[in-house]
């Protein structure tokens, strides 16, 4: 809990970094080069349009 003041901020930032991390955790060893960069490119595209909202 370093840097954080209270639980309650821990938790929240928490459960974001969880679904920011599940959505560009992409296992790169298990996938081919291009399957790889297509999903990132999509994933990618997805972050920008709800972070412009």
């Amino acid at each position: 809990m370093q840097r954080f003041r209270s639980i309650e901020t821990l938790q929240k930032f928490s459960s974001v970094h969880a679904s920011v991390h599940n959505h560009f955790n992409q296992q790169r060893h298990l996938t081919s080069h291009h399957h790889f960069k297509a999903n990132r490119d999509v994933a990618l595209g997805e972050w920008q349009q709800l972070s412009a909202a």
